[in-house]
């Protein structure tokens, strides 16, 4: 039985790990040994590991064999398990802050939003020349409302025409599950009412807001990207955060694309296709918040809602070149979400800018009834944007070998990004170690597997399995092989993450990160009907991401250049637990110094022209 009989890695215990700058510590490239699988070679593979003993004994290789086994099953560690990323209630000390009171309602704090803005948006600054290129923000909307420029329901049936010109077999961007002409141009038109009348509810009223298929929205059913979960789930009513938005007046224009049940980092759905890329429609977009990202890269809406249980909403983001937001674990309610990974899993804003996901923020961080108790935050506070000047005196935390460890393009231009940051605005980096890496993201990936084979649990025991996706049923078949020691010992190594990110943020304000470690890569024709097994790929998009899921971090990314072929690069930071007002002070900052360079999408709808591009 040697075989299966393995030597755990012991862990030293926490406070003796080196985190400066010239630790010894150990960098450990992700040690993925699968190669790429699609087509007639998934649906085999499913086969032997739904098979009764082949298929545990695969499982079981294919653990040992990607260090599963020794770096979280078997592994000596010597802390207690850490089960939620939930954090304390601390006032941080933030500059340039306002702070949001207590009990408003969501219009009222997107007034308070708008008024931390600055008095004029970037595009002042920017010529008719066709090499520049700026989306149209909610504030932009809002003025051409109140002007009579245009009106809510125009915008609606130019989004409507744009959304059928997607789906043209010519490009097939599938960016939508669901969207319904009805209640959009219903919405629109009540919103245009009350331009009419001079009585806007917000900043946001007559926006269009797309929601991802993990969050409840009515009249639309919630399918995860899956065939069958609408139908065992129904979807009675909005989530809390669609409710907020509604609220406001905005306009809900149906359910975004996404990797079936958030199991992938590609987008690519075998029931309702692959979302492609508006920069390059032969790209993946990235996932699971495939749709949301890309339909605002696409000009089909300003913002986007999404979830990221692992890089979710950041990852295609990047790739898709717009701001991804994820606030700390606990800021939102994840009331109405789907329950598929409740530790890790966190509501996510995507936007065409920095101001766009703060007003959207605004607008839905406010707790409901029966959400996640309010206690346990510490107040809300707002940035006061300005685009003439920066918060100072801020340190970036940086570990080379973890920052390194991506494409020659991408860490180029994000190395040239932190220079001109530390020139124009004096920001310093701060050399540090991040220990165990990889380790996190195994003992992530066991903690969010577990979590949706227990979520699901009572439904896939009943289920077809014809039903569910070929890659998805890889996924969920290594998800349910995970044992309750693989579970607690990953809980284990949350704890000790938790310890080293807290060290770090005693000397630092932010970890920076490029997004991905790797750029929009190939969408290619055998993985249409199956999708995809791509886990050296995957790994490398995840590999930045993971700890603001897995500690409950707040992180933001935003667009920062191009790698040779023109496909977007995004840039990271992390921050303290409740620092989501200094992360936006410095994506603000940031896009303020790369927007010029911002390049339009092939792909791209300005629903504020009568004449589409």
């Amino acid at each position: 039985m040697g075989l299966f009989r393995d030597a755990g890695k012991a862990y030293k215990p926490a406070p003796e790990v080196d985190l400066g700058a010239h630790s010894d510590e150990f960098y450990l490239h992700a040690n993925v040994k699968a190669p790429r699988v699609a087509g007639l070679l998934v649906k085999i593979f499913v086969w032997i590991l739904e098979s009764p003993i082949l298929g545990w004994i695969v499982l079981y290789m294919l653990k040992k064999d990607n260090l599963v086994q020794r770096l979280v099953s078997v592994a000596e560690i010597q802390e207690p398990p850490l089960f939620t990323a939930t954090h304390s209630s601390e006032d941080i000390s933030e500059q340039s802050v306002t702070p949001v009171k207590p009990n408003l309602s969501p219009a009222e704090r997107v007034q308070e939003a708008a008024s931390c803005l600055p008095p004029c948006l970037d595009s002042s600054s920017f010529s008719d020349s066709a090499s520049q290129f700026k989306r149209p923000t909610i504030r932009d909307f809002f003025r051409a409302y109140k002007s009579g420029e245009t009106t809510p329901l125009e915008v609606a049936r130019r989004f409507l025409a744009a959304a059928k010109e997607t789906e043209d077999p010519k490009l097939h961007m599938a960016f939508f599950i669901s969207y319904s002409h009805e209640d959009i141009l219903r919405q629109a038109e009540e919103s245009s009412r009350r331009y009419r009348r001079g009585t806007p509810i917000s900043m946001m009223d007559g926006v269009l807001v797309a929601i991802k298929d993990e969050i409840d929205c009515m009249p639309y059913p919630t399918t995860g990207g899956t065939r069958w979960l609408h139908k065992v789930r129904p979807c009675i009513e909005d989530a809390s955060c669609v409710k907020q938005l509604r609220s406001c007046g905005a306009i809900l224009v149906g359910k975004t694309n996404m990797h079936e049940l958030g199991a992938g980092a590609s987008g690519i759905n075998p029931h309702y296709g692959a979302t492609r890329n508006p920069y390059d429609i032969n790209k993946i977009s990235g996932g699971s918040s495939s749709g949301s990202a890309a339909a605002v890269c696409a000009g089909l809406c300003p913002v986007a809602l999404g979830v990221d249980g692992g890089g979710s909403v950041r990852m295609p983001a990047a790739l898709c070149g717009v701001v991804g937001f994820k606030p700390t674990s606990g800021r939102l309610s994840n009331s109405g979400i789907l329950p598929l990974n409740w530790t890790v899993g966190m509501l996510g804003i995507l936007a065409a800018t920095v101001e766009d996901a703060l007003i959207t923020y605004a607008a839905i961080c406010d707790h409901l009834p029966f959400s996640q108790p309010t206690f346990l935050q510490p107040s809300l506070n707002f940035p006061l944007l300005d685009s003439k000047r920066s918060i100072t005196n801020i340190k970036l935390a940086k570990y080379g070998k973890w920052f390194n460890d991506s494409t020659i393009d991408i860490r180029n231009c994000c190395d040239q990004t932190l220079k001109m940051l530390s020139q124009h605005y004096g920001w310093k980096i701060v050399d540090v170690t991040v220990p165990e890496i990889e380790e996190m993201r195994l003992a992530h990936y066991v903690t969010i597997g577990s979590e949706c084979t227990a979520s699901l649990a009572p439904h896939l025991s009943k289920l077809d399995h014809a039903e569910i996706g070929w890659d998805a049923r890889v996924a969920l078949s290594v998800y349910g092989s995970f044992s309750s020691r693989d579970y607690l010992n990953a809980q284990r190594i949350r704890n000790r993450q938790m310890y080293f990110h807290k060290e770090i943020f005693k000397s630092a304000d932010v970890i920076v990160t490029p997004t991905t470690g790797v750029t929009a890569y190939p969408l290619l024709s055998d993985a249409a009907d199956t999708g995809e097994l791509d886990y050296i790929n995957g790994a490398a998009l995840v590999r930045f991401s993971i700890a603001g899921n897995f500690l409950g971090l707040p992180a933001v990314t935003l667009l920062v250049g191009y790698d040779k072929g023109g496909l977007p690069i995004g840039l990271q930071f992390i921050g303290r637990p409740w620092s989501e007002a200094t992360l936006l002070h410095l994506a603000f900052a940031m896009q303020t110094q790369c927007i010029k360079s911002y390049k339009r999408p092939k792909v791209f709808y300005d629903l504020l022209k009568k004449e589409q591009a």
